[in-house]
Protein backbone atom coordinates (compact mmCIF):
# COMPACT_ATOMS: atom_id res chain seq x y z
CA UNK A 1 0.00 0.00 0.00
CA UNK A 2 1.41 3.52 -0.91
CA UNK A 3 0.32 5.99 2.00
CA UNK A 4 1.06 9.82 1.30
CA UNK A 5 1.05 12.27 3.82
CA UNK A 6 1.08 16.04 3.61
CA UNK A 7 2.94 16.01 0.81
CA UNK A 8 4.34 19.01 -0.86
CA UNK A 9 6.39 19.36 -3.99
CA UNK A 10 7.91 22.80 -5.45
CA UNK A 11 9.71 24.50 -8.55
CA UNK A 12 11.48 27.13 -7.11
CA UNK A 13 9.19 29.60 -5.32
CA UNK A 14 6.24 28.03 -7.12
CA UNK A 15 4.32 25.60 -4.95
CA UNK A 16 3.04 22.62 -7.58
CA UNK A 17 1.44 20.19 -4.74
CA UNK A 18 0.89 21.20 -0.80
CA UNK A 19 -0.47 18.86 2.08
CA UNK A 20 -1.59 16.27 -0.22
CA UNK A 21 -2.90 13.21 1.02
CA UNK A 22 -3.66 9.86 -0.45
CA UNK A 23 -3.69 6.15 0.31
CA UNK A 24 -3.38 3.80 -2.77
CA UNK A 25 -3.49 0.04 -3.07
CA UNK A 26 -6.55 -0.85 -0.89
CA UNK A 27 -8.08 -4.16 -1.46
CA UNK A 28 -9.45 -5.84 -4.26
CA UNK A 29 -8.12 -2.29 -6.43
CA UNK A 30 -5.08 -3.22 -8.96
CA UNK A 31 -5.13 -0.55 -11.22
CA UNK A 32 -5.76 2.83 -9.86
CA UNK A 33 -6.54 6.10 -12.23
CA UNK A 34 -5.14 9.43 -11.25
CA UNK A 35 -7.53 11.41 -13.56
CA UNK A 36 -6.99 15.31 -14.22
CA UNK A 37 -6.51 18.22 -16.33
CA UNK A 38 -3.25 19.04 -17.58
CA UNK A 39 -1.19 20.60 -15.85
CA UNK A 40 -2.75 19.95 -12.71
CA UNK A 41 0.27 17.98 -11.04
CA UNK A 42 -0.59 14.71 -11.75
CA UNK A 43 3.07 13.29 -13.21
CA UNK A 44 4.74 15.76 -10.62
CA UNK A 45 2.86 13.41 -8.05
CA UNK A 46 3.73 10.84 -9.87
CA UNK A 47 7.09 11.77 -10.13
CA UNK A 48 7.30 12.24 -6.41
CA UNK A 49 6.85 8.58 -5.96
CA UNK A 50 9.08 7.19 -7.98
CA UNK A 51 11.94 9.10 -6.35
CA UNK A 52 12.79 11.01 -9.64
CA UNK A 53 11.32 14.63 -7.88
CA UNK A 54 12.42 15.64 -4.73
CA UNK A 55 9.63 16.54 -2.02
CA UNK A 56 9.00 19.40 -0.21
CA UNK A 57 7.41 18.42 2.85
CA UNK A 58 5.26 15.40 3.79
CA UNK A 59 6.21 11.95 3.98
CA UNK A 60 5.43 8.94 1.23
CA UNK A 61 5.16 5.61 2.82
CA UNK A 62 5.18 2.21 1.22
CA UNK A 63 4.16 -1.01 2.90
CA UNK A 64 4.82 1.11 5.65
CA UNK A 65 8.43 2.17 5.14
CA UNK A 66 9.45 5.92 4.59
CA UNK A 67 10.83 6.32 1.44
CA UNK A 68 12.63 10.03 2.32
CA UNK A 69 16.00 9.33 1.70
CA UNK A 70 15.40 5.94 -0.62
CA UNK A 71 16.78 6.56 -4.40
CA UNK A 72 14.48 6.28 -7.01
CA UNK A 73 16.92 2.93 -8.41
CA UNK A 74 16.35 1.24 -4.96
CA UNK A 75 12.74 1.98 -4.44
CA UNK A 76 11.52 -1.19 -6.82
CA UNK A 77 8.95 0.34 -8.57
CA UNK A 78 8.77 0.46 -12.19
CA UNK A 79 7.62 3.30 -14.26
CA UNK A 80 6.68 3.97 -18.03
CA UNK A 81 6.15 7.65 -19.88
CA UNK A 82 4.29 8.57 -22.37
CA UNK A 83 6.69 7.88 -25.21
CA UNK A 84 8.45 4.95 -23.88
CA UNK A 85 11.75 6.07 -23.71
CA UNK A 86 13.07 2.79 -25.28
CA UNK A 87 16.85 2.49 -25.61
CA UNK A 88 17.72 3.21 -29.14
CA UNK A 89 20.07 0.85 -31.29
CA UNK A 90 19.07 -1.93 -29.45
CA UNK A 91 16.47 -4.76 -29.71
CA UNK A 92 13.27 -5.21 -28.20
CA UNK A 93 14.95 -8.40 -25.57
CA UNK A 94 18.01 -6.13 -25.26
CA UNK A 95 15.35 -3.49 -23.72
CA UNK A 96 13.50 -5.97 -21.22
CA UNK A 97 16.05 -6.83 -19.98
CA UNK A 98 18.08 -3.97 -18.87
CA UNK A 99 16.82 -3.83 -15.32
CA UNK A 100 17.12 -7.32 -14.76
CA UNK A 101 21.22 -7.13 -15.82
CA UNK A 102 21.36 -4.16 -13.23
CA UNK A 103 20.07 -6.96 -10.71
CA UNK A 104 22.32 -8.93 -11.34
CA UNK A 105 20.09 -11.76 -13.06
CA UNK A 106 22.08 -14.83 -14.52
CA UNK A 107 21.91 -15.00 -18.07
CA UNK A 108 19.77 -17.77 -18.07
CA UNK A 109 17.21 -16.21 -15.69
CA UNK A 110 17.38 -13.34 -17.86
CA UNK A 111 16.38 -14.93 -21.10
CA UNK A 112 13.77 -17.15 -19.38
CA UNK A 113 12.15 -14.12 -17.72
CA UNK A 114 12.56 -11.98 -21.33
CA UNK A 115 10.42 -14.62 -23.05
CA UNK A 116 8.03 -14.84 -20.52
CA UNK A 117 7.55 -11.10 -20.71
CA UNK A 118 7.34 -11.09 -24.42
CA UNK A 119 4.34 -14.00 -24.17
CA UNK A 120 2.98 -11.23 -21.66
CA UNK A 121 2.67 -8.43 -23.87
CA UNK A 122 1.52 -10.80 -26.67
CA UNK A 123 4.78 -9.69 -28.66
CA UNK A 124 6.57 -13.46 -29.38
CA UNK A 125 9.41 -13.50 -31.58
CA UNK A 126 10.18 -9.84 -31.24
CA UNK A 127 13.35 -11.18 -29.12
CA UNK A 128 16.04 -9.53 -31.42
CA UNK A 129 13.52 -6.82 -33.78
CA UNK A 130 15.38 -3.78 -33.23
CA UNK A 131 13.06 -1.15 -31.64
CA UNK A 132 13.42 1.56 -34.35
CA UNK A 133 11.03 -0.76 -36.09
CA UNK A 134 8.29 -0.90 -33.75
CA UNK A 135 5.04 0.86 -34.13
CA UNK A 136 4.13 3.22 -31.85
CA UNK A 137 1.61 0.36 -30.14
CA UNK A 138 4.29 -2.11 -30.12
CA UNK A 139 6.89 0.12 -28.40
CA UNK A 140 4.32 1.08 -25.28
CA UNK A 141 4.53 -2.90 -24.58
CA UNK A 142 8.13 -3.44 -24.97
CA UNK A 143 8.07 -0.50 -22.32
CA UNK A 144 5.34 -1.82 -20.04
CA UNK A 145 7.51 -5.51 -20.38
CA UNK A 146 10.61 -4.11 -19.11
CA UNK A 147 8.71 -2.34 -16.40
CA UNK A 148 7.23 -5.56 -15.41
CA UNK A 149 10.32 -7.74 -16.08
CA UNK A 150 11.79 -7.09 -12.11
CA UNK A 151 8.77 -7.92 -10.84
CA UNK A 152 8.00 -4.12 -9.49
CA UNK A 153 6.45 -3.42 -6.29
CA UNK A 154 4.74 -0.62 -8.02
CA UNK A 155 4.21 0.14 -11.14
CA UNK A 156 3.67 3.69 -12.21
CA UNK A 157 2.32 5.01 -16.10
CA UNK A 158 2.31 8.37 -16.89
CA UNK A 159 0.05 8.84 -19.71
CA UNK A 160 1.64 5.63 -21.60
CA UNK A 161 -1.21 6.08 -24.33
CA UNK A 162 -1.26 9.77 -25.37
CA UNK A 163 0.57 9.36 -27.96
CA UNK A 164 -0.83 7.52 -30.00
CA UNK A 165 -4.20 7.43 -32.11
CA UNK A 166 -7.83 7.20 -30.40
CA UNK A 167 -8.44 3.60 -32.05
CA UNK A 168 -5.04 2.26 -31.03
CA UNK A 169 -5.58 4.28 -27.40
CA UNK A 170 -8.99 2.19 -26.59
CA UNK A 171 -7.31 -1.45 -28.06
CA UNK A 172 -4.06 -0.58 -25.77
CA UNK A 173 -5.91 0.28 -22.84
CA UNK A 174 -7.58 -3.18 -22.64
CA UNK A 175 -4.28 -5.09 -23.44
CA UNK A 176 -2.44 -3.30 -20.92
CA UNK A 177 -4.96 -3.79 -18.33
CA UNK A 178 -5.13 -7.51 -18.66
CA UNK A 179 -1.40 -7.37 -18.64
CA UNK A 180 -1.05 -5.62 -15.49
CA UNK A 181 -4.05 -7.91 -14.02
CA UNK A 182 -1.93 -10.91 -15.07
CA UNK A 183 1.38 -9.53 -13.26
CA UNK A 184 -1.18 -9.15 -10.56
CA UNK A 185 1.65 -5.52 -9.89
CA UNK A 186 -0.27 -2.49 -7.92
CA UNK A 187 -0.19 -0.02 -11.05
CA UNK A 188 -1.01 3.91 -10.85
CA UNK A 189 -1.63 5.63 -14.16
CA UNK A 190 -1.82 9.32 -15.23
CA UNK A 191 -4.52 10.51 -17.32
CA UNK A 192 -7.09 13.20 -18.41
CA UNK A 193 -8.76 10.40 -20.45
CA UNK A 194 -12.10 10.08 -18.99
CA UNK A 195 -12.64 7.14 -21.45
CA UNK A 196 -9.08 5.83 -20.28
CA UNK A 197 -9.52 5.36 -16.84
CA UNK A 198 -13.16 4.23 -16.92
CA UNK A 199 -11.68 1.22 -19.13
CA UNK A 200 -8.78 0.29 -17.09
CA UNK A 201 -9.56 1.20 -13.67
CA UNK A 202 -10.77 -0.24 -10.85
CA UNK A 203 -10.45 2.88 -8.57
CA UNK A 204 -9.98 6.75 -9.76
CA UNK A 205 -8.95 9.43 -8.14
CA UNK A 206 -9.59 13.14 -9.67
CA UNK A 207 -7.18 15.78 -9.37
CA UNK A 208 -7.09 19.52 -9.45
CA UNK A 209 -4.86 22.36 -9.22
CA UNK A 210 -2.54 20.17 -6.72
CA UNK A 211 -4.75 18.82 -4.51
CA UNK A 212 -6.97 15.26 -4.88
CA UNK A 213 -10.77 15.89 -5.00
CA UNK A 214 -12.19 12.97 -4.79
CA UNK A 215 -11.30 8.93 -5.03
CA UNK A 216 -13.79 6.75 -5.76
CA UNK A 217 -14.76 3.48 -7.77
CA UNK A 218 -15.68 4.48 -11.42
CA UNK A 219 -19.21 3.62 -11.86
CA UNK A 220 -19.85 5.80 -8.16
CA UNK A 221 -17.56 8.65 -9.64
CA UNK A 222 -19.90 9.06 -12.48
CA UNK A 223 -23.04 8.94 -10.44
CA UNK A 224 -21.59 11.25 -6.87
CA UNK A 225 -19.31 13.68 -7.88
CA UNK A 226 -17.59 15.65 -5.13
CA UNK A 227 -18.64 19.37 -6.62
CA UNK A 228 -19.55 20.83 -9.50
CA UNK A 229 -16.25 21.46 -10.73
CA UNK A 230 -15.65 17.71 -11.12
CA UNK A 231 -18.75 17.28 -12.13
CA UNK A 232 -18.29 19.10 -15.13
CA UNK A 233 -14.68 17.82 -15.54
CA UNK A 234 -16.50 14.49 -15.83
CA UNK A 235 -18.66 15.41 -18.38
CA UNK A 236 -21.92 17.39 -17.11
CA UNK A 237 -23.48 19.63 -18.90
CA UNK A 238 -26.28 20.94 -16.95
CA UNK A 239 -26.88 21.27 -13.63
CA UNK A 240 -29.93 21.50 -11.75
CA UNK A 241 -31.47 22.65 -8.43
CA UNK A 242 -34.00 19.91 -6.99
CA UNK A 243 -35.98 18.93 -4.15
CA UNK A 244 -36.10 15.64 -2.88
CA UNK A 245 -38.81 13.55 -1.29
CA UNK A 246 -38.94 10.19 -0.34
CA UNK A 247 -36.82 9.62 -3.30
CA UNK A 248 -38.02 11.99 -5.70
CA UNK A 249 -36.22 14.70 -7.18
CA UNK A 250 -38.62 17.42 -8.53
CA UNK A 251 -36.62 19.91 -10.82
CA UNK A 252 -37.74 22.48 -13.64
CA UNK A 253 -37.12 19.02 -16.14
CA UNK A 254 -39.84 17.26 -14.91
CA UNK A 255 -39.22 14.54 -11.83
CA UNK A 256 -37.30 11.40 -11.64
CA UNK A 257 -35.48 8.88 -9.24
CA UNK A 258 -32.53 9.28 -7.19
CA UNK A 259 -30.97 7.66 -4.52
CA UNK A 260 -30.79 10.91 -1.71
CA UNK A 261 -31.93 12.21 1.41
CA UNK A 262 -34.95 14.25 1.42
CA UNK A 263 -34.21 18.07 0.56
CA UNK A 264 -32.44 20.41 -1.68
CA UNK A 265 -29.85 18.78 -4.14
CA UNK A 266 -28.02 19.53 -7.22
CA UNK A 267 -28.22 17.44 -10.15
CA UNK A 268 -25.78 16.99 -13.02
CA UNK A 269 -27.07 16.09 -16.27
CA UNK A 270 -24.49 14.77 -19.42
CA UNK A 271 -26.37 14.33 -22.73
CA UNK A 272 -27.00 11.34 -22.14
CA UNK A 273 -28.78 12.26 -18.86
CA UNK A 274 -32.06 13.89 -21.07
CA UNK A 275 -33.78 12.21 -24.02
CA UNK A 276 -35.39 13.95 -26.16
CA UNK A 277 -38.81 13.62 -27.91
CA UNK A 278 -40.64 15.44 -30.61
CA UNK A 279 -43.55 17.35 -28.91
CA UNK A 280 -45.78 17.16 -32.10
CA UNK A 281 -49.19 19.27 -30.62
CA UNK A 282 -48.50 18.75 -26.88
CA UNK A 283 -46.39 22.02 -25.20
CA UNK A 284 -42.64 21.52 -25.83
CA UNK A 285 -39.81 22.39 -22.91
CA UNK A 286 -38.02 23.56 -25.57
CA UNK A 287 -36.50 24.58 -28.95
CA UNK A 288 -33.94 22.76 -30.62
CA UNK A 289 -30.83 24.98 -31.69
CA UNK A 290 -28.09 22.16 -32.31
CA UNK A 291 -28.10 18.79 -33.88
CA UNK A 292 -24.80 16.45 -34.13
CA UNK A 293 -25.03 12.99 -35.90
CA UNK A 294 -22.58 11.20 -33.65
CA UNK A 295 -21.29 7.55 -33.84
CA UNK A 296 -22.71 6.39 -30.72
CA UNK A 297 -26.06 8.55 -31.95
CA UNK A 298 -27.79 11.30 -32.31
CA UNK A 299 -27.06 14.00 -29.88
CA UNK A 300 -29.49 17.62 -29.80
CA UNK A 301 -29.01 21.18 -27.83
CA UNK A 302 -32.27 22.60 -26.81
CA UNK A 303 -32.94 25.58 -25.43
CA UNK A 304 -35.53 25.62 -22.60
CA UNK A 305 -36.21 27.60 -19.55
CA UNK A 306 -32.83 26.71 -17.69
CA UNK A 307 -31.06 27.42 -20.44
CA UNK A 308 -29.14 25.59 -23.00
CA UNK A 309 -29.41 21.47 -22.47
CA UNK A 310 -27.25 18.69 -24.09
CA UNK A 311 -29.82 15.99 -24.48
CA UNK A 312 -29.56 12.67 -26.68
CA UNK A 313 -32.35 11.38 -29.21
CA UNK A 314 -33.72 8.73 -31.28
CA UNK A 315 -36.06 10.89 -33.39
CA UNK A 316 -34.89 12.39 -36.82
CA UNK A 317 -35.78 16.08 -35.01
CA UNK A 318 -34.32 19.41 -36.96
CA UNK A 319 -32.95 22.61 -35.77
CA UNK A 320 -36.12 25.04 -34.92
CA UNK A 321 -38.54 21.52 -34.06
CA UNK A 322 -40.15 22.04 -30.13
CA UNK A 323 -39.55 18.77 -28.45
CA UNK A 324 -40.25 17.36 -24.76
CA UNK A 325 -37.10 16.21 -22.40
CA UNK A 326 -37.42 13.81 -20.22
CA UNK A 327 -34.55 12.69 -17.19
CA UNK A 328 -32.87 9.05 -17.37
CA UNK A 329 -33.13 8.12 -13.64
CA UNK A 330 -29.81 5.43 -13.92
CA UNK A 331 -27.67 8.50 -15.78
CA UNK A 332 -28.64 11.43 -13.71
CA UNK A 333 -25.37 12.13 -11.06
CA UNK A 334 -26.45 13.49 -7.35
CA UNK A 335 -23.32 16.44 -7.18
CA UNK A 336 -21.97 16.48 -3.33
CA UNK A 337 -24.13 13.40 -1.91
Amino acid sequence: MLEIDGLGVRYGATSVIEDLTWTVGTSGSVLTALLGPSGCGKSTLIRAVAGLEPISGGRIRFDGTDLAGVPAHRRDFGVVFQDGQLFGGRTVSSNIAYGLKMRRWSRPAIRERVDEMLELVRLPGYAERRVEELSGGEAQRVALARALAPRPRLLLLDEPLAALDRLLRERLAFEITEIVRAADTPTIMVTHDHTEAALMADTISVMRAGALVQTEAPELLWLCPADEWTARFLGVTTVLDAEVADGRAVTTLGETTVEAPDGHVRLGLRPESVRATRAGDQSSDGVVVGVADLPAGRRVRVTADVGDVEAVTSDAVAMGEHVLLNLVPERVAVIGR
